[in-house]
């Protein structure tokens, strides 16, 4: 009788119920999405894009909509927002998501908002937060916003590396960064070509600075 039983179980071993396995031999499980630290947002956000699509089409924009590019953008630094009209882009900075949606969304209306005063002037030249951005704010629904953010991100201050200058007037335009596309000096386009671009006053590099 005992070697029958020593067989049976041999042969046909019992069921181990759940949740009896010794430690050793349970495969945690994996943590939960909330668990897991996420590297900070890139990329393109077709969720805010739609919403800066149904915001422009309320406010009377809507061709800019097809175009709009809403992107999350680990190079700002200290800026919360960034609008690019020639591209109809809006870059955030991923440090918003720290402080919650509705930062999110009111930074998302601010850049809008330059955007669809740049598309209201046409050619005309207009103030970055001047009395048409004001009031494509209120018609986005933030009247009262204010020009520069107040929230605590950190301040990172770079010595410039390069030094460009104006053939015509000889100001001086010290960069961080080297300047990658055509750009001419604003005050001398203004002055003698009617504000529009003159390749004339186009800045020249006078002292690129070597890496150390």
């Amino acid at each position: 009788m005992l070697l029958f039983e020593q067989l049976q179980l041999l042969f046909f071993p019992p069921r181990i119920a759940r949740g009896t396995l010794p430690e050793a031999l349970v495969r945690k499980a994996p943590p939960r999405a909330a668990e897991v630290e996420r590297p900070p947002r890139s990329g393109r956000d077709a969720i805010l894009e739609g919403s800066g699509r149904e915001m422009l089409q309320r406010a009377g924009a809507g061709h800019l909509g097809p175009n709009l590019r809403v992107e999350w953008n680990r190079r700002l630094r200290t800026a919360a927002g960034r609008a690019d009209y020639a591209r109809t882009i809006v870059s955030l900075n991923p440090r918003l998501s720290e402080y919650g949606v509705a930062e999110i969304d009111r930074t998302l209306r601010h850049e809008l908002a330059h955007l669809l005063a740049h598309a209201r002037a046409g050619r005309r030249r207009i103030s970055p937060h001047g009395p048409e951005w004001r009031q494509a704010c209120a018609d986005l629904g933030i009247a009262d916003e204010k020009r520069c953010h107040s929230l605590p991100f950190p301040t990172q201050r770079r010595r410039p590396r390069h030094l460009y200058r104006c053939p015509k007037c000889a100001r001086d335009f010290p960069r961080v960064r080297p300047i990658r596309r055509a750009v001419a000096c604003v005050a001398c386009c203004r002055r003698h070509n009617r504000g529009r671009y003159a390749r004339q006053f186009q800045l020249q590099l006078v002292q690129p600075e070597s890496r150390r």
